[in-house]
């Protein structure tokens, strides 16, 4: 983001605090801090705060903790963590064969990567699978609507964020779920889905597209479909695949250019999930 974007002296927007396009700041007089300026104090207030609560994660990593305080906290965590796992397991064993749509939450409406989501959970739908997604806004959204409005089950597996996730309108009641940790919602992502759906995205996206790979690539589950839908997106990434972690490096085997496949349309990444099953019973992968 351009920073010169939120100085911009040249704007013409009117408001209470803007005269002739220039923002004037109130001055609010305190006998114990002298003049203040409200408009940017309550930037920076947000700001400061974020940074504290991060300082404040790292510092508690490092403190010292007497073995009663260690062993409390971690017991409260065990059972919160076992507790998510339970409500996983006992909503999802319901829900039948379903295909993961990953992908940004920052895609917007109008967006064609948006509409390709849309499209092909609605061709999954019709090919008899539901659909889950993370929950939140952009392609999972896209991913519930297509699948809600073709009449499917529509599976959100929410994460908690301080930030740009909650849970969008398209998932069917029963089957939504919210977690506050990460590694147990891959678990049911992985444990209840018969394939995944790539779509572009950015760290989370790639960090769940990764798991399933690298759990296909040890044989740890079995090699259920991973389709990457979007070639002129991920083309960058397959060619350094390519060039420095394979032939470069040698940290991965040819073979493993076979755990996913890449298309552009709908018809293409769903045609792949009906072929694959076609020769495969469908049910949790362990």
């Amino acid at each position: 983001m351009n920073a010169k974007n939120g100085n911009n002296k040249s704007s013409n927007s009117k408001s209470p605090d803007n005269k002739n396009g220039k923002v004037e700041l109130i001055k609010m007089k305190d006998k114990k801090e002298g003049i203040r300026y409200p408009l940017i104090e309550k930037r920076k207030k947000k700001h400061v705060r974020e940074l504290r609560e991060e300082a404040k994660k790292i510092r508690d990593a490092f403190d010292e903790k007497d073995w009663a305080s260690v062993k409390g906290s971690d017991s409260w965590a065990i059972f919160k963590m076992m507790a998510e796992f339970v409500e996983g397991f006992e909503k999802l064993a319901k829900i039948g064969p379903c295909i993961t749509i990953f992908g940004s939450a920052r895609t917007i409406e109008d967006n064609k990567y948006y509409k390709l989501a849309e499209e092909i959970a609605r061709l999954l739908v019709e090919s008899g699978y539901g659909v889950i997604t993370g929950g939140g806004p952009g392609i999972m959204e896209a991913g519930n609507r297509g699948a809600s409005e073709a009449g499917g089950k529509s599976v959100g597996l929410n994460i908690k964020l301080p930030f740009e996730q909650e849970n969008n309108i398209y998932i069917d009641p029963d089957k939504l779920i919210s977690f506050d940790y990460f590694f147990v919602r891959k678990v049911m992502f992985v444990r209840y889905s018969q394939g995944f759906i790539g779509m572009p995205g950015g760290f989370g996206t790639l960090d769940e597209i990764f798991e399933a790979l690298t759990l296909i690539q040890t044989r740890k589950i079995g090699q259920f479909p991973i389709v990457l839908v979007g070639k002129d997106y991920w083309k960058g990434l397959i060619e350094w695949f390519e060039k420095t972690v394979y032939e470069t490096e040698g940290n991965i085997s040819e073979g493993d250019f076979d755990l996913f496949y890449l298309v552009d349309t709908p018809e293409e990444a769903v045609g792949i999930i009906n072929e694959f099953y076609t020769k495969y019973m469908l049910s949790p992968n362990f």
